[in-house]
């Protein structure tokens, strides 16, 4: 069975209900999510050993945090306590051409908090095939950012393949310094890269380009310049999504390998539950497809995968193998 280590912040979602905004709600509904986490779930749900890696205060909050974890069979060996408070987002649900809105509410949380030397990066990655880790955790803080990459350096040198979800969210740089002066160094490690074409030259420091996904004969030379930056690169991906309002989504996927372009089939989801974690569905059926599958059916779990979170509420997409594998092959009937 595969080991796929994944690191980073598990929050408490505060959402609101029945559509409501902010300032209509007496009432929140209460998850836990994170991009890594979230990632760790969809693995451990499709039979690989997950193992989730990061810090949770020492009180009843982050107690419960770990109670969470433990709901999904992923391992929980090296997750540590300390630090002040667990992270917190706030979520405005979206209603048809109202977008959803998302406060944040993690500064000088646990991880954030985190400095060098605290886990035991050796003994995490014992016996590791595999090391996730999304561009959100050195958006944090300074601290946060050195941890990963101290992380990341461990890992390639025990010979782990490395994963990166680049994940920019522009409201969590806030501790002076910018994606393109952090995410090169992290990024050149990596064997495998989410994110769309533009945010992935923002983070180099690069120009964009407004890249046309369906001129798929000119997306090669897109994606080549990040091999050159990143010399271990096996594969970049790109999740697609068109909206035709916040209930209706067409969802794609693409992945590249250097030399060669796979595309999935293209999915209308016409009644979102929940789009919150569909990116993260989406990588954490990445990498069981490149761990298990040929490249083509791989991106076609993934897509299977992000489309299926859709319609699940929450952050995390409670999904088997085999309920993915059958939308791939066009099933969508009742189970029997």
């Amino acid at each position: 069975m595969k080991k796929i280590v994944t690191f980073g912040e598990l929050m408490m979602r505060l959402a609101t209900q029945n559509n409501e905004r902010f300032g209509q709600a007496r009432s929140l509904g209460l998850t836990y999510g994170g991009g890594e986490f979230n990632v760790a779930v969809s693995l451990a749900n499709y039979g690989l050993n997950a193992q989730f890696v990061t810090r949770l205060p020492n009180n009843d909050l982050g107690k419960s945090a770990l109670e969470e974890v433990n709901r999904f069979q992923v391992n929980t060996d090296h997750i540590l306590f300390g630090g002040d408070r667990l992270g917190v987002y706030f979520l405005e649900q979206s209603a048809g051409l109202r977008a959803s809105s998302v406060v944040y509410d993690r500064a000088n949380s646990a991880l954030a908090t985190v400095e060098t030397n605290t886990f035991d990066w050796q003994a995490i990655f014992k016996d590791a095939d595999w090391f996730h880790w999304s561009g959100v955790t050195p958006a944090l803080s300074q601290t946060a950012a050195d941890v990963t990459l101290e992380a990341i350096k461990v890992a390639k040198s025990m010979g782990v393949k490395i994963s990166c979800d680049l994940n920019y969210r522009s409201k969590l740089w806030q501790y002076g310094k910018s994606p393109s002066e952090v995410m090169p160094e992290l990024l050149s490690y990596s064997s495998v890269i989410l994110g769309d074409i533009d945010t992935a030259y923002f983070m180099l420091g690069k120009e964009k380009v407004n890249p046309d996904y369906t001129a798929t004969n000119k997306l090669a030379n897109l994606y080549k310049p990040l091999f050159e930056h990143c010399s271990n690169l096996d594969y970049v991906a790109t999740s697609l999504r068109n909206s035709v309002n916040t209930s209706h989504q067409r969802i794609g996927g693409i992945l590249f390998d250097g030399a060669q372009l796979f595309t999935s089939k293209s999915y209308e989801v016409s009644y979102v539950v929940d789009r919150v974690g569909s990116g993260d569905a989406f990588m954490g059926g990445l990498i069981y497809g490149l761990n298990e599958l040929p490249a083509q059916e791989a991106i076609n779990f993934a897509t299977a995968a992000c489309v299926l979170k859709h319609t699940i509420p929450g952050d995390l997409n409670r999904v088997s193998v085999n309920e993915v594998e059958k939308l791939t092959t066009g099933g969508g009937d009742v189970q029997r």
